[in-house]
């Protein structure tokens, strides 16, 4: 991708007292040439206030851009999409629980609140570290400091025909087609003659058995059980499969052991198998494969088994760490580019336990925000940077119906209690008064007539 630049020159600044030095704005960049197929160049910003680019809008890239929104900078957020996504219930829109407008917020209905913060729909294809340029699939956008915050991707480890024949659950789209093939597959179901094929259209599984796999087989179960089998009496529910799989010897990994114990057995009381100390070698559309041996037919997996960081990093050019994560320094910048900062599941930085790597969790994409924020402002006004520190407030997973697990701050829970705290935590954090009270209402909903309303087959797919 070429992209023609001419910046006009400007004063070499002083190095800080931190060995960096400190971005200058640049105020009267003008391109004479952008990307292919365009001529005009972007108009002139206005003289005086550096800018900070941020790209994505999840919890990091919002928690840095409300930082600095109401700071003396001028603040553009980038993302493609125009909403914010309460990832974390992803799973309920998969299983027909939630429409996806409740866990989605406009990004503009949040930036309009402050001052200096503005928003773009663009794609980010990458960066031009040297001239300081956001390469997007409109115009190249000029930045004095940059936060890359995108996220992450799907990660199968090399194999194609997992990547080919599973569903990623990383955004509302891929939670409609699961939702939209779970309904389907059960409409096949009820009009195949051949028992073999009936059961395999009704056997789900579900490959990881972290928070996101435990989680999402809950709900499956409860989708069948107390949903479908009403929905299609004319099938035998018995045929009716929902296997989880993790190649690890537990589920939870980063649970105590009694909370994953607790997990299993719950788990194995709703109807899932569950399946540890196995992995999935491969994928055709109609059976997976276990390292094992064993073969089972189905037609609908459902991937939850890893993320590595954001395509983005592919076009970078940066030394990576496990995962696909761009190493950086405590402070979260980029070593050469100390303008540059790089935050939330992009980002390779140890310090957690044993110093292992930060996990790829919204707590941490939200407070590395805060951090990187407040680094940039430091940086501009010519003050030490801090480290990024991370305050573990705790991890919790819901199992199903009237049952979680929950871990923080010493206090180990399971149960009606867990469950309880997990919906109040997560109606919490979701942005929006209306996107609370839709929640709740389903929930209630759900709760008192074990029906879940959402059982729509949308055109998402075509």
């Amino acid at each position: 991708m070429e992209c023609m630049m001419t910046i006009e020159p400007r004063a070499q600044p002083a190095p800080s007292s931190n060995g960096a030095l400190p971005a200058q704005p640049l105020a009267n960049a003008t391109a004479t040439a952008t990307m292919p197929g365009q001529t005009e160049a972007p108009a002139r910003r206005p003289m005086g206030r550096p800018r900070v680019v941020i790209v994505g809008a999840g919890f990091g890239g919002l928690s840095a851009a409300k930082t600095l929104g109401d700071s003396g900078m001028e603040v553009l957020l980038l993302d493609r999409n125009n909403y914010h996504g309460f990832w974390p219930l992803l799973y309920q829109v998969a299983t027909a629980g939630l429409e996806p407008e409740a866990i989605g917020y406009p990004v503009r209905a949040i930036v309009r609140r402050y001052r200096n913060l503005d928003f773009r729909m663009t794609e980010v294809h990458g960066v031009d570290f040297e001239r300081r340029l956001v390469l997007t699939d409109g115009q190249p956008i000029p930045y004095d400091y940059l936060v890359l915050s995108a996220g992450s991707a799907n990660n199968y480890f090399g194999n194609n025909a997992l990547a080919e024949h599973t569903y990623g659950l990383k955004d509302i789209d891929d939670a409609e087609r699961i939702r939209n093939h779970i309904l389907k597959v059960f409409e096949q179901a009820a009009a195949e003659t051949d028992p073999e094929r009936r059961a395999a259209l009704m056997t789900m599984v579900i490959i990881g058995g972290g928070p996101t796999g435990v989680e999402m087989a809950g709900a499956m179960t409860e989708l069948i059980s107390h949903v479908l089998r009403r929905d299609f009496p004319t099938l035998n529910m018995g045929q009716a499969r929902v296997m989880l799989v993790e190649a690890g010897p537990t589920v939870l990994a980063t649970f105590p052991p009694n909370l994953q114990q607790e997990t299993k057995n719950r788990l194995a009381r709703f109807g899932v198998e569950v399946r540890t100390g196995v992995a999935v070698t491969g994928a055709d559309g109609e059976s997976v494969t276990l390292k094992d041996g064993d073969t089972i037919p189905t037609h609908t997996v459902i991937w939850a088994a890893g993320v590595r960081g954001a395509e983005l990093v592919d076009r970078l050019g940066l030394p990576t760490g496990r995962g696909n994560r761009v190493k950086v320094q405590p402070t979260l910048q980029l070593p050469d580019h100390p303008e540059v900062f790089i935050i939330g599941d992009m980002a390779y930085v140890e310090g957690y336990r044993n110093n292992a790597p930060f996990p790829m969790v919204a707590p941490v994409a939200i407070q590395g925000g805060e951090q990187a924020a407040r680094n940039i402002m430091a940086l501009a006004e010519n003050r030490p940077l801090r480290n990024f520190r991370y305050f573990e407030r705790g991890q919790m997973a819901t199992i199903g119906r009237r049952a979680a697990v929950l871990d923080a701050f010493g206090i180990r829970l399971s149960g009606r209690l867990a469950w309880l705290g997990w919906l109040v935590v997560h109606l919490l954090l979701l942005i929006g008064f209306r996107n609370r009270v839709i929640v709740l209402i389903n929930w209630f909903i759900n709760y008192v007539t074990y029906d879940r309303g959402v059982r729509l087959i949308s055109r998402v797919d075509c």
